[in-house]
């Protein structure tokens, strides 16, 4: 299924609701815009399997520009509203996006990026005439002259979302376009949110993450295929979201345990005063769920959470619904897509019940763009692609995550990458040796910590610890910031300079008896 579909046979059903303002959008008002966007990106010469990148909070014209670039037959890169200048320049050269898409709330940094980037051709919604800006990037004036009806060679297009590279950058995952061209061809996401997640035309779902992440972006394009209606959060507060699932009756959501730690925090009377029963799913990933929350969840909203583990790669993809939950708490659920393999240090095949690095068989191909390392290292022999998690399978076949991918932080169900943070401190000149890590939050899940090694252990103090996170924020997003700066007098390296970081991470949470790896 497709939007257009929709806008035919319910052209004034709400596509979109904004949840602050309640502004909405109708199908037939998202096919016509999304249409517009694609005439401009012809306009703009851009041709199929060519890309385009966007840069905007959860804004009301999020899924024009997304849905257009579907129909016009181009990957589409969404890029971290809250990115600095030269991570979003990074991020541009590395994909190849010619154009990009933002808003006059952006002008600053955008302004920026249009001096790192001159070749790239930018619009801004809010830009007209009397913003101040001027015209040139005025995206709306623009689309008002376009066409509304479809480009003469639709294509199905796809995302190119941005995980970690071997270099501590991000890299983008490139997925290869459906073999069927059609814009309304099958799409896997859309597949598993109704088989699994009983998504439907009569779904009313709530999104209270960015869009700029994978599964808020998927989860509700998945919606708007099987015609179902999207609440968008603007920004995320525990109360608002209890209040807008009474108000809409929401039937459906997606969330990371840090939003179930803030709505648990709330007070008693304010989380017994909405009426949530409307819910039928609440479907969560992106970082582990402490057992003792999803307990409390599940005591709170009934057995409606669901849970499942994957990546933007798209290798596989497993599931786990409240019941089965209960009864093996801490699992992430069996597969749904692809053949699960726990493997060891050789490829080969532990037995059940043991702990090994986490294979998928069978699953979607995919690649890491501009990374032909990462990409053959992601490939085990058998051919048998990973994440880099480690886990282990119960005789059940439920897979448990013991460990995470190359020390990745997960926090607020953001992906964090320590390498570009640890690059960045280590060219302090006050500072010999870095490492960053992820330590347990209860808020947050991990917070970023950084562990320096001065130059001169006298240095080491509060002062120097303001000095880094003002150093760190000249280039840095505010989410990467380390919230803790611990200082050592060395860090634990071998001699051939392999930094021991598990031993590191350990301590912080609270492990002992760590072996070195």
């Amino acid at each position: 299924m497709h939007p257009y579909l929709h806008a035919k046979e319910n052209p004034d059903k709400p596509a979109v609701i904004m949840a602050g303002t309640g502004a909405v959008q109708t199908y037939a008002e998202l096919d016509k815009a999304s249409n517009r966007m694609a005439h401009l990106f012809r306009k703009e010469s851009l041709n199929i399997g060519d890309t385009v990148a966007v840069l905007l909070d959860n804004h009301p014209k999020f899924f024009d520009f997304v849905w257009g670039a579907q129909r016009a037959g181009l990957y589409y890169v969404a890029i971290p509203s809250r990115l600095t200048a030269p991570e979003i320049s990074y991020i541009l050269n590395d994909s190849g996006a010619t154009l990009l898409v933002s808003s006059e709330t952006k002008l600053a940094v955008v302004d920026e990026v249009r001096k790192l980037n001159p070749e790239v051709k930018q619009f801004l919604y809010g830009a007209d005439k009397d913003s101040g800006v001027g015209d040139d990037r005025d995206i709306e004036s623009l689309l008002a002259t376009l066409p509304d009806t479809p480009i003469a060679d639709q294509r199905h297009g796809m995302d190119m979302l941005y995980s970690s590279g071997t270099t501590g950058r991000p890299k983008g995952v490139r997925i290869p376009f459906p073999e069927e061209e059609a814009i309304e061809a099958p799409n896997g996401v859309a597949t598993i949110a109704m088989a699994a997640f009983g998504l439907n035309s009569d779904s009313m779902y709530l999104s209270p993450a960015p869009l700029y992440h994978a599964a808020p972006l998927r989860w509700c394009m998945a919606v708007h295929r099987h015609g179902g209606t999207v609440i968008v959060m603007e920004k995320f507060d525990p109360e608002q979201a209890l209040a807008l699932i009474e108000k809409y009756k929401v039937t459906a959501s997606q969330w990371v345990p840090t939003h179930f730690n803030r709505m648990l925090k709330l007070p008693e009377e304010v989380r017994t005063k909405y009426d949530l029963s409307s819910l039928k799913c609440a479907v969560h990933a992106a970082a582990p769920c402490p057992v003792p929350v999803k307990e409390k969840m599940i005591e709170w909203w009934g057995p409606v959470l669901m849970e499942y583990y994957a990546g933007s790669e798209g290798n596989g993809f497993t599931f786990i619904n409240s019941h089965d939950w209960l009864t093996h708490k801490g699992s992430v659920g069996k597969p749904l897509i692809g053949t699960l393999r726990i493997c060891d240090e050789n490829d080969d095949e532990v037995p059940v019940g043991e702990e090994g690095q986490i294979y998928f068989e069978g699953g979607s191909p995919f690649s890491y763009h501009n990374d032909p390392e990462k990409t053959k290292s992601a490939f085990n022999k058998h051919g048998w692609s990973s994440l880099g998690d480690v886990g282990r399978v119960d005789e059940e076949g439920y897979l448990y995550l013991t460990d995470r991918k190359s020390f990745m932080i997960i926090s607020g169900g953001v992906n964090i990458y320590p390498q570009e943070i640890e690059n960045l401190l280590v060219s302090h000149p006050k500072i010999a040796d870095a490492a960053v890590i992820g330590a347990p939050d209860d808020d947050m899940g991990e917070r970023v910590v950084a562990v320096i090694q001065p130059v001169d252990m006298a240095d080491a103090g509060d002062a120097f610890a303001q000095e880094i996170e003002a150093y760190l924020r000249q280039t840095l997003s505010g989410v990467k910031v380390p919230r803790q700066i611990d200082f050592r007098d060395e860090l634990p390296r071998e001699a051939t300079g392999k930094l021991y970081k598990r031993l590191l991470r350990d301590e912080y949470w609270g492990k002992t008896g760590s072996r070195i790896v």
